[in-house]
């Protein structure tokens, strides 16, 4: 990441984490979604342009003792291939490390364009399957994946 660039603790602002999850190919979420999540999330960090804009983003969710998923990493893609993915990434590992116990257990859901970073990063495929079930309440359209 160059200097034009400024990592930021933290996860970013509600607008700007709707943004990014959309502009990045991420499923678009809800404001009554991203409420909590921004709210809720064990730790995060952001990445800010020389304007001051979120122009990338990561979150953990975890129990703060053992389990920590690392989530939500998105760059806008008018910034992409500058390494700030892999510092987001870089961070929240850190922090991860830094807070908890010894030999934290750190998972992630790996789509295919981040496959290679994860994987440079000390990440590895599990025999397990990742999973997902989106709850549908009665009347309302099926949610785009």
């Amino acid at each position: 990441m160059d200097s034009s660039y400024r990592l930021v603790d933290g996860v970013p602002p509600l607008d700007d984490y709707r943004r990014l999850r959309e502009v990045s190919g991420l499923t678009p979420v809800s404001e009554e979604q991203a409420t909590p999540a921004v709210a809720n999330a064990w730790g995060g960090c952001h990445v800010v342009d020389e304007n001051g804009v979120v122009v990338a983003m990561g979150r953990v969710l975890g129990d703060g003792g053992w389990y920590f998923h690392v989530t939500d990493i998105a760059t806008d893609p008018a910034h992409q291939r500058r390494g700030l993915a892999r510092t987001v990434v870089e961070r929240l590992l850190a922090v991860i490390v830094d807070a908890a116990p010894p030999n934290p257990y750190i998972t992630l859901m790996a789509d295919p364009p981040g496959r290679r970073l994860y994987e440079s990063l000390g990440f590895e495929t599990t025999a397990s399957a990742g999973m997902v079930q989106t709850a549908i309440r009665r009347g309302e359209p099926a949610p785009r994946s």
